[in-house]
């Protein structure tokens, strides 16, 4: 299918990811950042020149575009997700992306800044890429392959079908959506609009993964209130929030329950944000684990560390907020098994051995399946994401876009 296929992968993600797509965890706006529609225009109008003509962005830096049915059988609409941010992480300004062709298999020196190497010693993947051609950024930003890989991926899907139209599929949606890496992704989707059945997000690592199952997550917040008094004359009546704060941070587990002492299916209690002045502190936690009851078990650890701080601080208090951020896939997908099926039997017939993950964070899917659009994350190529070692194999770009074309034919001959 794809022996005469010239894929447009490599360069439409060499283009996307020169442009600066950061959000910002701090705006109240939708998008976080307007620079982010700066791609999402770029994607239109390329979409529209494809010959796509309902490709459109909307005022909240969503695109929404169709791939129309040329089969006559009844297919389920699905669509392909991706998003156009890039995290805060690290600055994504200027980014220099360079191709190291028929990569060699050993250290690459990032000529903008030689102390940032991306070794094989770190990035043991590397030592499956020799012979690839490995795109880096320069060493003084992030590439943008989360998930610039997958923008680039879904386009070249939607080229290749435009190109081929004896290839039979049914109605494709595509979703671009801002703002995923702060856990906005889909706040103002319109599912409605987009019509779609079953979903995919091109948003997951290595050649060959899928991704059915995410963390479980909760956002929590807790404010300290001390008492305030001139430090002059401040003895016994004093209460200092940011020492209760510091005390309340110091009592957590040390080898337990943080992401820097746990992997595979472990969760974690971590602290992401602390702001505030002596008489007010704001701290505020992200709660992860595969099994959502969990969550709040660490929730309650939490609150019996809060309070047995409390104790030794006389006249503090503190509140403590929960907020729910996204839950397992998982417990969705179990309920449409020809979801995770069909995208099995696209990876085998792309020539890519399976690698069954479970993602120990979260994607746009994780949201949109328990939105009623059951979303699955599907291998893009993406790896050492959110940092200066970013980097992405080209030739495992073009295999996920043989999985999606793949999975696409798939749904239209399961059809009736």
């Amino acid at each position: 299918m794809f022996t005469n296929y010239s894929f447009t992968t490599k360069d439409r993600f060499l283009r996307y990811v020169q442009i600066d797509t950061q959000s910002d965890p701090q705006s109240a706006t939708c998008p976080s950042t307007e620079k982010q529609k700066d791609l999402s225009r770029l994607l239109v109008q390329e979409l529209q020149a494809m010959g796509i003509t309902d490709a459109q962005l909307d005022d909240n830096g969503y695109v929404y575009a169709t791939i129309p049915a040329n089969t006559t059988k009844q297919v389920p609409v699905i669509c392909f997700c991706s998003h156009v941010d890039t995290a805060p992480d690290c600055t994504g300004k200027d980014v220099k992306p360079i191709v190291h062709a028929n990569y060699n298999g050993g250290d690459i020196v990032l000529p903008d800044d030689p102390t940032q190497v991306i070794s094989p010693a770190d990035h043991p993947y590397l030592l499956k890429k020799k012979g690839d051609d490995i795109i880096t950024a320069s060493g003084t930003t992030l590439l943008g392959a989360d998930d610039k890989a997958g923008v680039a991926v879904i386009m070249d899907m939607a080229h290749f079908f435009i190109t081929n139209p004896t290839v039979k599929h049914g109605i494709i949606k595509i979703l671009f959506t801002p703002d995923e890496e702060i856990g906005r992704g889909v706040d103002k989707a319109d599912l409605k609009k987009l019509g779609a059945e079953f979903a995919y997000t091109l948003d997951a690592g290595e050649r060959g993964a899928y991704e059915d199952e995410t963390f479980s997550a909760d956002g929590v917040t807790i404010t300290f209130h001390g008492i305030s008094a001139h430090p002059g004359y401040a003895k016994d009546k004093l209460v200092n929030a940011m020492k209760v704060a510091g005390a309340f941070l110091e009592s957590l587990p040390k080898d337990t329950l943080s992401p820097e002492t746990t992997e595979k299916r472990q969760g974690f209690v971590h602290p992401v944000r602390i702001n505030g002045i002596a008489e007010k502190v704001t701290l505020e936690f992200i709660i992860r684990d595969f099994i959502t009851a969990k969550l709040a078990e660490y929730e309650n650890i939490l609150k019996e560390k809060l309070a047995a701080t409390l104790q030794r601080f006389p006249g503090a208090k503190a509140d403590f907020d929960v907020r729910e951020q996204y839950r397992n896939m998982k417990e969705v997908l179990v309920k449409y098994p020809q979801v995770s099926a069909y995208a099995k039997e696209a990876i085998a017939r792309a020539g890519v051995p399976l690698l069954e993950m479970s993602a120990r964070g979260g994607t746009d899917g994780s949201r949109l399946s328990f939105m009623g659009l059951p979303c699955p994350n599907i291998f893009t190529g993406e790896m050492a994401f959110h940092g200066k070692h970013e980097y992405v194999s080209v030739q495992d770009m073009q295999k996920s876009v043989e999985t999606i074309v793949h999975l696409a034919c798939i749904w239209e001959e399961k059809g009736r």
